[in-house]
């Protein structure tokens, strides 16, 4: 283009990002498979290592966060270690949008059993979870599962991976059970008994015991996305 031409003088305005900042804790865990899926249902993820990359309101700096999956006792310890339960749990209560999945979600419980000795969650969905219930790493199995309550019916199953998972235990009467294990699983493999409620939602909080940054079904980060575009 000629330098002098008027395109080159003015040069049109770069358009603006209308996609939603959408934060993933990068302290431990499957951080690069939630980016891609988040890249891939329409958000602008963000690494999150430090206090500093919060903001000090919802929409600050994020407009959502994921807690990934990983070893929840060492996501406890560096996010003590590096001052980020406090501003977190005080952004949950601000309203920002999270979705936890596998230690994500234990971090978003409110109460947990089975965890180690000093471990602490964040907290905020009113839910009792257990650490490690369906088992140890080779006790993993994947499962399809219909989650009404997203929009993911029996003709086309999510298909959900375990790993060391967590289910959960009990609900208050704030969260919304949005799908649970087959029932009459007992005995049946890897995985425990059947009817174990794997994913909750609570306002614009969302937890799984699952996995669904793997495996290339992106509808899982398509509602989380919508729950923060809700949040606006």
């Amino acid at each position: 283009m000629d330098a002098l031409s008027p395109r080159a003088l003015f040069p049109a305005p770069a358009p603006a990002d209308s996609r939603p900042t959408i934060g993933v804790l990068a302290l431990q865990g499957d951080v690069r498979e939630h980016s891609l899926a988040l890249r891939a249902a329409g958000a602008r993820p963000v690494a999150v290592r430090r206090a500093a990359d919060l903001g000090e309101r919802p929409g600050d700096r994020l407009d959502g966060i994921v807690l990934p999956g990983g070893e929840s006792t060492t996501m406890s310890t560096l996010l003590t270690g590096f001052g980020m339960l406090e501003p977190l749990r005080a952004l949950l209560d601000a309203g920002l949008p999270a979705y936890g999945s596998c230690a994500g979600m234990i971090l978003l419980a409110d109460r947990a059993l089975d965890l180690e000795e000093g471990q602490q969650t964040i907290g905020g969905m009113d839910v009792t979870v257990r650490r490690n219930a369906f088992g140890r790493q080779v006790d993993s199995y994947e499962e399809d599962l219909v989650a009404p309550g997203l929009g993911i019916g029996p003709q086309r199953p999510f298909h959900a991976v375990f790993i060391r998972a967590p289910w959960v235990e009990s609900v208050g009467p704030g969260v919304e059970a949005l799908a649970t294990t087959r029932a009459g699983r007992a005995g049946q493999g890897p995985g425990g008994p059947g009817g174990r409620i794997v994913a909750v939602r609570q306002g614009f909080l969302l937890a799984t015991s699952f996995h669904p940054e793997v495996g290339g079904d992106h509808r899982l980060h398509e509602a989380f996305v919508a729950t923060v575009r809700q949040r606006g």
